[in-house]
């Protein structure tokens, strides 16, 4: 249900310091609300190890047919094992019958570049369970980008589209010679204008900002692609963890790099940054306002029930207690000088706005993922769970998108509250929370369908956010023009930011598409 925030109305319960943990974090039964198929036999372990990703051979009538086909095969046998729900319980045709509606994609993620120039240590791309980069061609060929400028243009054009997003990613884009950074973005719009002249593109590449130079965002701004930034914080002492193939610091390339960009608000999308529990929340925030950011993200780290995050703890709410540091400053600032992309969608969804991000709320997954080798792949974040998580079996050359909107995978990721578990539809945040993001519900060997491994601190975050709102709905305003007692020499009190000046009220023409919009980076880091 969803709650406006108005005086009188009650929200759920402010904060509680030791928020209920779901009862079935154990032993989660399978759900009886989502249409699901019969599993009656056990998971089948991964195919035998060889030379390459396609050796070995694999019984069944694929077997034979080529190392794509085999390695389809494979991965499908990996799926079921690591992942029941969906790719074992979920009947995707089951579902279309029972009135689940496939949602089409409104944003392209395009892996121009496989490598990176950086070896930051946490990076779910090359340190987490995937290792798919490896196999992956360096760089995405004309030729690739020709098919998927066809592919994207066919989808927008069969589902009369508005706006579809591109996110230039890697690896690292920014390998790519200036000259050649809008090719895939040219090719696009040449592609959408033609079969779909109505559907308007917007870019965004997302950098680790160390290859940012003039002449790169000079080439970047003539094309209308924006630039975001993703950073660990302002200062080198939080970028440790950030450092290239020998070892060295990147720091203070990305720093010049994003004064560079500072100067060019226009092209600027804002940076990412992954909460670090070991650096203070305020100083953390408040370097990274030195560089002006139109936008900050504020991410979670991709940490699952098999693999939790660092100073995981039950009963404990590290997460939500750094990040409730960073809103009180935010909050009650006074002046807004950048926002927060995670406060401002709980906001948001507490007041019943439609929601630009698929880490919250219900809105269905709408992006998808083109490695360089052609191949369609689900959302990066994935990569984090197991190995080939995020694979899907299709290519641009054998397969459409709208193939891929029936695939278990992303099919769970649009069923809204009926992909949760139990304990989560049932859960009075649900549609604020959602459930959490997708690959922080993850058990190996169960999948995707527990509450998500930070269902403590987002509850206590939820729960607080409200409560501030609501005190701030509840506040009389001022009359135009009347003098604020003391705002001259005296922070605001707790409650008296009136609403609209902190959070849009209405909601846009055109809602964003799920995980990025052109006005903030996507949710996932260089």
């Amino acid at each position: 249900m969803r709650r406006a925030v108005t005086s009188g109305t009650p929200l759920p319960a402010p904060d509680d310091p030791t928020p209920t943990p779901p009862p079935d974090l154990t032993d989660p039964a399978p759900s009886d609300t989502a249409p699901t198929a019969p599993s009656d036999a056990a998971p089948h372990p991964d195919p035998p190890a060889g030379p390459g990703p396609h050796a070995g051979p694999h019984a069944g009538p694929h077997a034979g047919l080529g190392p794509r086909v085999d390695a389809a095969v494979a991965q499908q046998v990996r799926h079921a094992r690591h992942a029941p729900w969906p790719y074992t319980r979920l009947d995707v045709a089951a579902a279309r019958a029972a009135g689940h509606r496939p949602h089409p994609i409104r944003q392209f993620v395009l892996k121009t570049r496989s490598r990176c120039n950086l070896a930051c240590t946490y990076c779910y791309v090359y340190e987490m369970a995937d290792q798919g980069w490896r196999e992956q061609p360096p760089a995405m060929t004309p030729a690739t980008i020709a098919r998927a400028a066809q592919r994207i243009a066919e989808h927008a054009a069969a589902h009369d589209l508005p706006r579809v997003d591109l996110v230039l990613h890697g690896g690292e884009p920014l390998l790519s010679a200036p000259a050649q950074l809008a090719a895939p973005v040219d090719a696009v719009r040449t592609a959408v204008a033609g079969a779909a002249p109505a559907t308007r593109v917007t870019a965004t590449v997302q950098t680790n900002g160390t290859l940012l130079t003039r002449g790169r965002l000079t080439a970047l701004a003539a094309a209308g692609i924006r630039v975001g930034v993703s950073l660990d914080g302002g200062l080198p002492a939080h970028n440790t963890r950030r450092v290239d193939h020998a070892g060295r610091p990147g720091f203070a390339s990305a720093a010049r790099g994003l004064r560079l960009l500072a100067r060019h608000p226009q092209s600027y999308a804002g940076v990412l940054c992954v909460v670090d529990l070991d650096q203070d929340p305020i100083e953390t925030y408040e370097s990274l306002l030195a560089f002006d950011p139109p936008s900050v993200g504020l991410l979670l780290p991709l940490a699952n029930w098999s693999s939790p995050p660092p100073g995981h703890h039950p009963g404990r709410t590290p997460y939500a207690d750094w990040l409730l540091a960073v809103f009180e400053r935010w909050w009650h600032d006074g002046v807004r000088r950048t926002r927060i992309r995670l406060f401002e969608e709980i906001i948001a969804l507490l007041l019943g706005l439609p929601t630009t991000t698929e880490t919250l709320g219900l809105t269905p997954a709408a992006t998808a993922v083109i490695e360089t080798d052609g191949s369609i792949e689900q959302a990066d974040s994935l990569k984090s769970a197991y190995e080939g998580a995020a694979a899907t079996g299709m290519t641009l050359d054998t397969h459409s998108f709208d193939q891929l909107l029936d695939h278990p995978g992303l099919a769970a990721r649009q069923l809204g509250r009926d992909a949760l578990a139990g304990w989560c539809r049932a859960c009075e945040l649900v549609d604020v929370c959602g459930g959490g993001h997708y690959p922080h519900r993850y058990r190996a060997g169960e999948g995707f369908r527990r509450p998500s491994v930070y269902c403590a601190d987002l509850q206590r975050l939820i729960r607080h956010i409200a409560a501030a709102v609501q005190r701030a709905a509840q506040t009389p305003r001022p009359a135009a023009g009347a003098p604020v007692a003391g705002a001259a020499d005296t922070p605001p009190a707790e409650g008296t930011e009136a609403v609209d000046a902190t959070v849009p009220v209405t909601a846009p023409a055109e809602a964003p598409p799920a995980e990025a919009s052109a006005a903030h980076p996507p949710a996932v880091a260089s």
